[in-house]
């Protein structure tokens, strides 16, 4: 099912003379502009990561990638049944989180071709029960009916492996370790690790050897 959230992007998305939902060989274009083919992809990156490897040898690609930075929750007595509760949810998404989802492209990105925009959202998620009674003590047994967009607060954008250090820290040791990203970004270890895992995959970073069993890494100069 499509939520409105998808809908209401794509409609940014589309100039006057675009069109939407366009049939492309055994693929299901979102918006076509011109000769730019434009992807809304809430979900994970890897569901279309094959789609855009195939669509790059040919077209001009723009992926969009909504985070959602802030989300209010409507919980419904039932579907389509009034609103019983409201409140903000206490998670909150960041530009850093991108990292999660670039992990399934680091074959594709980066791409003369391709383009990733990433903007941070403001949403609204109605909720309904969706079990009945005999599961009511789990508290988080809902269906998500649907998500709408309130607004976007900030866009990112990407085309080139360089593009992806304005997420990180602007001063880091030289050279840095994971646990370097680890401390200034306030994550854990393994997030660091993938972190410089994607940097290095996708070119914006190399390795340049060991301390004792941890790799070192450096900015990679542009070309």
């Amino acid at each position: 099912m499509e939520f409105s959230l998808h809908r209401q992007l794509k409609s940014q998305y589309a100039s006057v003379d675009a069109l939407q939902e366009v049939k492309l060989g055994s693929y299901r274009i979102d918006v076509v502009v011109a000769d730019q083919l434009i992807e809304i992809q809430h979900g994970s990156l890897a569901a279309i990561r094959d789609k855009t490897a195939q669509l790059l040898k040919e077209h001009a690609v723009l992926i969009v990638k909504p985070i959602v930075a802030r989300k209010s929750i409507l919980k419904h007595k039932r579907r389509g049944g009034p609103v019983v509760h409201k409140r903000w949810s206490p998670k909150r998404g960041k530009p850093i989180d991108l990292f999660d989802e670039l992990v399934y492209l680091t074959r594709v990105f980066p791409h003369h071709n391709l383009t990733l925009e990433v903007p941070l959202v403001e949403i609204e998620e109605s909720r309904y029960p969706g079990h009945g009674r005999r599961r009511r003590w789990r508290t988080n047994d809902f269906v998500v009916e649907d998500q709408r967009l309130l607004r976007v607060l900030e866009t990112y954008c990407f085309r080139s492996a360089g593009d992806l250090w304005q997420l990180l820290p602007k001063r880091l040791p030289r050279p840095f370790h994971t646990g370097h990203l680890a401390d200034r970004l306030r994550v854990q270890r393994w997030t660091a690790q993938r972190i410089a895992y994607c940097m290095r995959k996708m070119g914006a970073a190399i390795e340049v050897g060991k301390s004792g069993n941890t790799r070192l890494y450096q900015r990679k100069k542009a070309a």
